[in-house]
Parts: C-alpha cells; sequence; structure tokens
C-alpha cells in the first residue's frame, strides 16, 4: 500500500511548530505499508484540494489529513476534500466520532471526512497527535479491505 501525509497546518506551514500529529501518522500507518510522500500545507482551501489532488495523481492507495477538521474559521480540510473527492465514504468519519465520543465531548464538533478520488481513500483526522491516535484506531482495521477494494479486490 502507498500511503500520502497531508499536514494541514498553518503553524507547521511557517516553521512555528513541529509537525507531531504527521509523526504520529508515520509511525501508525507504517506497518500497513510504505509511507511514500509526506507534506504540509496551509490552512488554504484551494491548496489543500491542490496537494489531495496532486497526491492522489501520483498513485497513492490511502491519503490521510491531519489538521483543519473543526469549527474554527480557518478549518476547511472537509471542504476541501469534498472539493476533489468522486464519492464520499461517511462511515468512517461517523466511527471515529461515535468511538471517541466516549473519551472527550469534543469529538462531537469534529468535521472529519473521507472518501475516494479514483482508487485512492482520502481521510481526516484530527491535527493533534492524542486526536490522530484515538481517531486512526479505530478506524485502522478496515483500512486495507477498504484499499483492497478500490483496487477491484475482495468485495
Amino acid at each position: 500500500m502507498r500511503i500520502g501525509i497531508l499536514t494541514v497546518s498553518d503553524g507547521v506551514a511557517h516553521g512555528q511548530r513541529e509537525d507531531l500529529s504527521g509523526e504520529t501518522l508515520v509511525q501508525m500507518l507504517a506497518p500497513l505499508g510504505d509511507v511514500a510522500e509526506r507534506r504540509v500545507t496551509a490552512d488554504e482551501r484551494a491548496g489543500i484540494a491542490e496537494a489531495l489532488r496532486d497526491l492522489c495523481d501520483q498513485g497513492m492507495d490511502l491519503v490521510v489529513t491531519t489538521g483543519g477538521t473543526g469549527l474554527g474559521p480557518r478549518d476547511v480540510t472537509p471542504e476541501a476534500t469534498r472539493d476533489v473527492l468522486d464519492r464520499e465514504a461517511p462511515g468512517l468519519g461517523e466511527a471515529m466520532r461515535a468511538a471517541t465520543l466516549s473519551k472527550t465531548p469534543m469529538a462531537m464538533i469534529s468535521r472529519a471526512t473521507a472518501g475516494v478520488r479514483g482508487r485512492t481513500l482520502i481521510l481526516n483526522l484530527p491535527g493533534s497527535p492524542k486526536g490522530v491516535r484515538e481517531c486512526l484506531e479505530v478506524v485502522l482495521p478496515v483500512l486495507p479491505h477498504a484499499v483492497d477494494i478500490l483496487r477491484g479486490g475482495g468485495h
């Protein structure tokens, strides 16, 4: 599995903060395959969409974003993701919110989404290492099967 990671953060993009969430993703996703590319972009809808399109066009099987899924005025990752999707996969976001609600009431305000562009699965995650870990643990077991289906494998 070829995996791309996109960190969406003004602070990281401008060198003001370390990309701890992206590093958490690398550690958690490496067992699934090759983390082939890791990028950072500011919280700009057009830039996020462009990076997602490019990663998908490079043949990534899975692209995972971290950051920009809350209610803040610059949190536009779900909108940028929807701009590039062919089809949504709402169950992934719903499962993450449902499972993490028992850990924090803040799960209710997550707007993370997921879906498919071509043969690439795109998944949005929160911008904190703790949020990344808790949400990815929920969906990690189904990601290999989802990617296999997109490749034309098991149904």
